[in-house]
This record gives C-alpha cells, structure tokens and sequence, in this order.
C-alpha cells in the first residue's frame, strides 16, 4: 500500500500551484482596489478546499469539504467584528493576519462562495477517471 495515493499527490502538487499564487497575490498591489482585497478570497477557499481534501480524498468529501470551508470562512469573517487583546495579538503577526483577517466586509462573501465552488470544481477534477477499488 502506497503512503499517498495517487489523488493526494495531484492533491499536493495542486496546493504547490495555489499557494504560491495566492501569497503572491497578498502581496501585489492592482490599480483597481476590489482586486486587491476580495479577490483574494477565492485562492484561500481554493487553498483551504486542497488542504482538507488532502486528508479525507473522498468521493463525498467532494461536496462536503467545499461546503465546510466556505461556512468556517464566514464564521471566521464575522469573527474579524470581535476585537479582543488575544485576536489582536494573532493578527498582528502576518500569519494570524492572513488566517484571520483583520477588517469585516460584506463584500468578501461573494469572492468565498466563488472560491468554493471552484475549490469544488478543482476537486471534481481531482477525481476525474479515477475508478474507486
């Protein structure tokens, strides 16, 4: 028995292609400001869809991982309203700023729905002609 399988090596190298993207994306500046912050949404539900599927790469998990992360996600975005000592202190680190974010916006719920159903997608194509034993 192999210690990866097949799916969770396309699994690894996908996130070795979405990670990079979206740091990188953390850090450009566009002329045009909604890309600047909302954009970024979708590669981080597309990055968190990678993470989890990595871990359970499952015909099921197809639906319920992108459904899961987009509803962590907007739990996580409400939590930005709540400014506590502890969550300032996290956010002031850039990891803590990147995983929690810093400003609430409606605006960033749309960009997560997209992130997820491409995460979705990615994961739909994950699976592509794969034939379960």
């Amino acid at each position: 028995m192999p210690l990866l399988t097949n799916i969770q090596l396309k699994t690894i190298f996908s996130l070795a292609i979405i990670l990079p993207i979206g740091l990188s994306y953390s850090r450009y500046r566009f002329s045009v400001s909604w890309l600047n912050q909302e954009v970024g949404g979708i590669f981080y539900e597309i990055f968190w869809c990678l993470l989890a599927f990595l871990f359970i790469p499952t015909r099921k998990a197809v639906w319920q991982v992108p459904i899961w992360v987009f509803v962590i996600t907007c739990l996580v975005e409400f939590l930005q309203l709540w400014h506590t000592p502890f969550l300032n202190f996290i956010r002031s680190y850039w990891w803590g700023k990147m995983l929690l974010g810093s400003v609430f916006t409606w605006a960033d719920f749309p960009y997560y729905m997209m992130g997820s159903t491409l995460g979705w997608l990615w994961l739909k194509m994950l699976l592509w002609g794969y034939k379960e034993k």
